[in-house]
């Protein structure tokens, strides 16, 4: 099935239709054809979706653009964890990529003002499509698709709003459209806490409003309860509210459309996009015409960075000695997530079996960001803008259920979250007898260990390590002990207020504790 993009444009334009994270859609390996057009005979919507497509298509576009989900994520997310090195040659990126992955990371620093601006601008498109439905009174529609509209739209926020917190800690909520949009710059900062019942506001009426699931011949891809409710159970867990994660997480378990039967191997490729596993998916798409447009440039940051065929990116996130030693013995998702440059006495592959070549600037790269050679013939580009980006997947899910369970205790028997972790090393296992075997543990204190081991493995390189290593309360004891000798809690588990941004607000906004 092929995929379709969406980008917001007028009636006399073609849009190209974008959708996001709904299991079950599968894009075809050469598949080069651009989908969902929209023409003057179906704008503003196609086959029955809504007549507000024009706006939430606009959220969801921004999840594609350069200051969400590339560069500045990938730094603050990954880079500054112990899962990964910068990588590349040593002063590739300067001092805004070098801090990220040493720290301190300062206020001048580039990328920080780059993640603000990407999320607050997809907040701005988000209330765009809430003020089109309320006030907008040109277009006709059913209640049914004004308050679905919304609810994407609130999901939207509400990721926007959590990813902000988790980086910034203290930030202005924005639940409006300024006429004068310079206004918004004067807005004072909202406490964490206010934020985090913001965005749980967001994210419960998006999961009591969104479908259970989309038509996957018109619509995969757009948000769903199952993305409401599992994407609520992260913003819970991460403020220990754990009787509260369990039942969102379980929600999620217990809805039928979700299972952990893609394999490992599979999830990460491009044939398994928006499969059983996918939860909350950005997607991603291109075309020998147009190879980068509609794409996003997250696999291209991270690409192995060579000549030849094997000029595939920049050669960033590189996964760490530390990730590297976290497996257990024969675990299939090492090799998995981890890829291998060719030394003068072992020549490793890919998972398309071509050899790696010797002399890689880095010893080893992220291998789920490997792209099928196949479609970079195609396409005639080596630098995947194609590749989707897993945000949420059931895994995740099942593990934040295991965890909130275990934590929960008292009535939870133990049996409950350890039969959730086993579920996963079960799959992980691959059918390989006599590797990850089930933890058998009683003791509540033993199994924390065990959850928090595999949430390390399962989602490596996944853009959630260095959230859990704080929200544990362990990030500087980890960070120091992997090299980050710089990283302090009373400092770095924040970024920096941009600075930038503090001079428009004109010291409206306050800096972090530390800087």
């Amino acid at each position: 099935m092929k995929k379709n993009l969406l980008i917001p444009t007028i009636l006399t334009l073609a849009i190209i239709v974008m959708q996001i994270g709904l299991p079950g859609c599968k894009k075809s390996f050469l598949d080069t054809e651009r989908q969902g057009a929209y023409d003057a005979d179906n704008y503003p919507y196609p086959g029955g979706s809504g007549p507000y497509d024009q706006f939430i298509f606009g959220a969801y576009n921004e999840l594609r653009s350069f200051n969400v989900h590339s560069q500045a994520f990938i730094c603050a997310t990954s880079i500054r964890s112990d899962d990964a090195d910068k990588g590349s040659t040593p002063a590739d990126g300067g001092a805004a990529a070098i801090d990220m992955d040493n720290f301190p990371v300062l206020p001048s620093n580039s990328f920080c003002n780059t993640l603000w601006l990407g999320y607050l601008g997809l907040v701005n498109k988000c209330n765009v499509t809430i003020k089109e439905v309320n006030t907008n009174k040109t277009i006709t529609s059913t209640d049914q698709i004004k308050v679905q509209t919304i609810g994407e739209a609130r999901f939207l926020r509400g990721y926007a709003y959590f990813m902000m917190v988790r980086l910034f800690g203290s930030v202005p909520i924005i639940d409006t459209v300024f006429e004068n949009p310079a206004a918004q710059n004067n807005l004072p900062q909202s406490t964490a806490a206010q934020v985090y019942a913001f965005i749980e506001n967001d994210l419960t009426a998006a999961a009591a409003t969104l479908p259970l699931t989309w038509d996957p011949s018109k619509f995969a891809g757009r948000v769903t309860s199952g993305s409401a409710n599992g994407l609520l159970a992260k913003v819970y867990l991460q403020q220990k509210k754990y009787s509260q994660a369990m039942a969102a997480a379980n929600l999620v378990m217990t809805s039928g459309q979700y299972n952990l039967n893609t394999s490992y191997d599979k999830i990460f490729r491009e044939e398994g996009e928006n499969s059983s596993e996918s939860v909350f998916e950005v997607q991603a798409t291109a075309s020998a015409s147009i190879p980068q447009t509609n794409g996003v440039q997250y696999a291209q940051i991270q690409g192995v960075r060579g000549s030849g065929i094997f000029d595939l990116g920049w050669g960033w996130n590189t996964p760490s000695t530390q990730l590297e030693g976290a497996y257990e013995a024969n675990d299939p998702r090492k090799n998995r997530t981890i890829m291998y440059t060719s030394t003068a006495t072992t020549t490793y592959q890919t998972i398309y079996s071509e050899n790696l070549p010797v002399g890689l600037p880095n010893p080893r790269y992220n291998n789920k960001v490997y792209t099928n050679p196949s479609l970079r013939s195609s396409y005639g580009n080596r630098f995947g803008y194609w590749m989707n980006l897993r945000i949420l997947r059931y895994a995740d899910v099942v593990l934040m259920f295991a965890e909130a369970a275990n934590e929960v205790g008292g009535t939870v028997n133990i049996t409950v979250p350890r039969n959730a972790l086993n579920s996963v090393r079960l799959r992980s296992r691959a059918g390989i007898a006599g590797i990850l075997p089930d933890i058998t543990t009683t003791d509540p204190a033993v199994l924390r260990l065990a959850i928090r081991q595999e949430r390390r493995v399962e989602l490596a390189m996944e853009h959630d390590r260095f959230f859990d290593i704080v929200r544990w309360g362990i990030a500087q004891s980890t960070l120091n002990a992997a090299g980050k000798t710089n990283f302090i809690d009373s400092r770095d588990v924040l970024l920096p207020i941009p600075q930038t941004q503090i001079d428009l607000s004109a010291g409206v906004l306050k800096q972090n504790p530390g800087y």
